[in-house]
């Protein structure tokens, strides 16, 4: 299936458009067993550009099968995944509210929170399978754009480190 602006809020479109031939190569590479869900894979881009407040930059998706729900660190699952048990500490530790009992990040998605990894897709049981397939051009382009109108990051991992210099305001782990 091919990538369509339809997947994302229009406010995306200009800085997408751009993109639609590697995005539309990328989709066409990936194996069956990929993750997250095809219709999962651009739903951090339902979030208008102009909403967002902070965005938070993982590594890729969650691998384990029906993980990943398209939002970086976010799971539709039953079971919290370390990392977002981890986030979920530091949450509590920092901010003294109590943790969430779900790891589903649709609440900060829509509060203005863009929750991105470096790598959109990997393969269901394989973790950055699809590193260094071209989503990072993409990413990149994102993270420049956001940069530009001074929103906050946070960059965790390498991979989503390497974004550090786009951001005047950021927090990396």
């Amino acid at each position: 299936m091919k990538f369509s602006l339809s997947e994302v809020d229009s406010s995306w479109h200009e800085m997408i458009t751009p993109h639609i031939p590697l995005l539309n190569e990328l989709l066409a590479s990936l194996p069956d067993n990929h993750a997250p869900s095809r219709t999962d894979i651009f739903r951090a881009f339902t979030l208008p550009f102009h909403e967002v407040k902070a965005v938070i930059f993982g590594q890729d998706p969650y691998p384990g099968e029906g993980v990943a729900d398209g939002l970086a660190f976010s799971t539709r699952g039953a079971k919290i995944p370390a990392s977002l048990r981890n986030i979920f500490k530091e949450y509590v530790e920092d901010l003294g509210l109590s943790a969430p009992n779900s790891g589903d990040l649709t609440p900060w998605h829509l509060n203005g929170v863009l929750l991105l990894n470096r790598t959109l897709t990997t393969e269901t049981g394989e973790r950055n399978a699809h590193y260094g397939a071209g989503w990072s051009a993409f990413t990149n382009d994102v993270a420049k754009a956001l940069g530009q109108v001074d929103r906050v990051a946070i960059l965790w991992g390498a991979n989503a480190r390497e974004l550090a210099p786009y951001f005047k305001w950021k927090i990396e782990s």
